[in-house]
């Protein structure tokens, strides 16, 4: 029932983004003879019973009789080594907490180890001490030192005297830069324990910092995070997420006001932000590259954190997950720096703490666990568009490209039908996801589209050339109106869409020389062969040919593959079957095919017309587009599948 407790409270406070940053903080539970710890690198949030970490209590005493190396390394892999062997039978595939000895100390059932951005407050403040002594009268303060074995050992000796000195234990202990932890016997206990320090807390909180949304130039910041993006990583496999509230850019204001987050404040900061973030004011790919790498040689890491002067922050990773990741923790160091001034202003980690959190192995492997989710799959890491994806092909090809692992932009005039694809291809594959509106022949709304994409994921690697329209007819019976509308929408568009496309696809080329990328337009085996009384649509598809093969040419010097997929006739899609609207109907009312009397005359007819007997699937176009992306020696081609309808000359 004690664990149940121990599940149930961890889960609790590892939701409130109150308290657990980045799923971190850790509980335990107690007997006479058993430890439960959190494991490392797993979430308060959503832990289980069984993710907890069984330790023999005797086994921890048995570590403060012994004696270890004087040397920090050595030291620490000793004492870690001892720790892991204290582990009991069945528990050798888990790793427990680096604080598993900490929390043995307290004699209380319940323990919990968190590091809330007001608590913070008060541990990264020049006046810290003598505010937590003040706000909770029985606390005890230990000041900062290095973590592990140290740290235990130090809380230990404070532990102790403190009870030596009032006869009492300990119930809550200020970690300086590092947080806080509570003990209690209940969980009704413990609740109360933590609801009213944090209550005492928040009430001193006179300055507090301001994270309303502001206006900000979207198209610099666009033109930005594609260079970060491939400055961290040359082959792509990064992203960039941008941010910009009041707050950010307070901080991003000017050098000055952004160099008190010049040095971390607390341990978290360090594992998922590295220990220092890049400020920039000079916004040419060069310039940007130059101080990036400037940053990677003084410190051996690459900024995860970056500001723009007047622009916003950007945070970068390995995964967008892990971007994602870096963009709340260093909203927390903002948060904690403002919050500091209530407190003296701030206090940031000893340079040498700073060093050894850097090197040190423990947070390393927590970082790599609560981090994973990287992928082999061929796309995992790149970011795709697809244009008119809210169904159809383009929801399948969408699909395909996040089955292989790629963020997909779900772009289309059809807002709700965006949103409903994207969330529902984020739920199935696990990548990230964007709906955007977007009328492809409309260059502003292109422009956002690009902008919204760059500002979500980093960058852009595949653009597909998906959304079409069709109105067929004689040229007796077409409409000025409805000849321009395929125009627009088939030929204009895509010259739209290529144009900002591309202009992303330069920023990244430009400072990473060898990467390739892709524009692949979805074109028709209309663009490949005349068609009767459907000119304004087979017009347009052999001018997407067009387009294709010369973008192609003045894109390859970029490393811009530019193709094109002529599917056959995709006979099971709305677009030929809708009852009311389908080509079938259109076809059939028009005298398209001679001697049709029904929709089924007109449906077997063109499937008679196909050498492997069937219309073209969501499936055949997909494989078409990875093979485009796969290889790379091919530009300029419009790849038929027809099934043998048409065939290249």
């Amino acid at each position: 029932m004690s664990l149940e407790t121990l599940v149930h409270f961890s889960n609790a406070y590892g939701a409130n983004p109150a308290f657990v940053l980045a799923g971190g903080g850790n509980t335990s539970y107690k007997t006479a003879d058993t430890l439960y710890i959190k494991g490392s690198g797993t979430s308060l949030a959503t832990i289980k019973g069984e993710q907890f970490v069984k330790m023999d209590r005797k086994a921890l005493a048995a570590i403060w009789e012994k004696t270890y190396s004087a040397d920090e390394k050595e030291r620490e892999a000793e004492a870690l080594a001892d720790l892991m062997a204290a582990k009991m039978p069945g528990e050798e595939s888990k790793r427990p907490s680096v604080e598993t000895l900490l929390h043995d100390l307290f004699p209380q059932q319940f323990i919990l180890h968190v590091h809330p951005s007001s608590v913070n407050a008060i541990t990264c403040s020049a006046q810290g001490k003598a505010a937590a002594l003040e706000l909770v009268p029985g606390a005890v303060w230990v000041d900062e030192c290095n973590p592990g074995y140290i740290l235990a050992a130090t809380c230990r000796e404070k532990m102790l005297a403190y009870k030596a000195e009032t006869g009492k234990d300990a119930s809550v202990v200020f970690l300086q830069n590092h947080g806080i932890f509570f003990a209690a016997d209940t969980e009704a206990e413990l609740d109360a324990l933590v609801g009213g320090i944090m209550a005492a807390i928040d009430a001193k909180l006179a300055v507090k910092p301001d994270f309303s949304d502001v206006e900000f130039c979207k198209c610099t910041a666009a033109k930005i995070a594609p260079v970060l993006r491939m400055c961290y990583d040359a082959e792509g496999q990064a992203a960039v997420v941008f941010t910009a509230n009041k707050q950010v850019l307070d901080f991003a204001a000017s050098a000055e006001a952004f160099a008190v987050l010049k040095q971390p404040l607390s341990p978290d900061h360090i594992v998922y932000c590295k220990a220092e973030p890049l400020f920039i004011e000079d916004f040419a790919p060069e310039a940007i590259k130059a101080a990036f790498e400037e940053l990677k040689a003084r410190r051996g890491f690459a900024p995860k954190v970056v500001f723009a002067k007047g622009i916003g922050m950007f945070t970068v990773g390995a995964s967008l997950k892990e971007a994602k990741t870096a963009a709340v923790v260093w909203q927390d160091a903002m948060t904690i720096t403002v919050l500091a001034q209530n407190f003296g202003g701030v206090r940031h980690m000893a340079p040498d703490m700073v060093d050894f959190i850097v090197n040190w192995e423990v947070e390393s492997y927590r970082a790599k666990v609560s981090l994973a989710g990287g992928s082999a799959k061929a796309l995992a890491g790149k970011t795709a568009i697809v244009t008119g994806s809210a169904q159809g092909f383009g929801a399948g090809i969408a699909e395909y490209l996040a089955k292989e692992g790629a963020n997909v932009v779900i772009a289309d005039m059809n807002a709700a039908g965006a949103a409903a694809t994207a969330e529902k291809i984020a739920a199935e594959y696990g990548v990230g996801t964007l709906a955007v509106s977007a009328n492809v022949s409309d260059e502003a709304s292109v422009e956002n589209m690009m902008n919204e994409t760059v500002l979500a994921f980093g960058g852009l690697d595949v653009f597909v050339n998906n959304a079409g329209i069709v109105r067929a007819g004689s040229l007796e019976e077409m409409t000025k109106a409805n000849f321009e509308l395929v125009a627009a929408v088939n030929y204009t568009a895509y010259f739209l869409c290529a144009k900002y496309a591309s202009a992303v696809m330069k920023l990244q080329r430009a400072v990473a020389p060898g990467y390739m990328m892709d524009i692949i337009e979805i074109n028709s085996k209309s663009g490949l062969s005349g068609s009767n009384k459907n000119f304004a649509y087979a017009g347009s598809k052999f001018g997407g040919i067009g387009l294709t093969q010369s973008f192609a040419m003045e894109l390859a010097p970029y490393g811009i593959k530019v193709n094109a997929v002529c599917p056959g006739n995709f006979l099971n899609g709305p677009l030929w079957s809708d009852p009311e609207k389908g080509l079938f109907v259109q076809y059939l009312n028009a005298g398209k095919v001679p001697g049709a009397k029904t929709v089924e005359d007109v449906k077997k007819f063109y499937e008679s017309k196909v050498p492997l007997g069937r219309g073209c699937e969501i499936e055949d176009v997909a494989k078409a587009v990875l093979y485009i992306i796969s290889q790379k020696y091919e530009t300029g081609q419009a790849v038929p599948v027809t099934g043998g309808q048409e065939m290249l000359k």
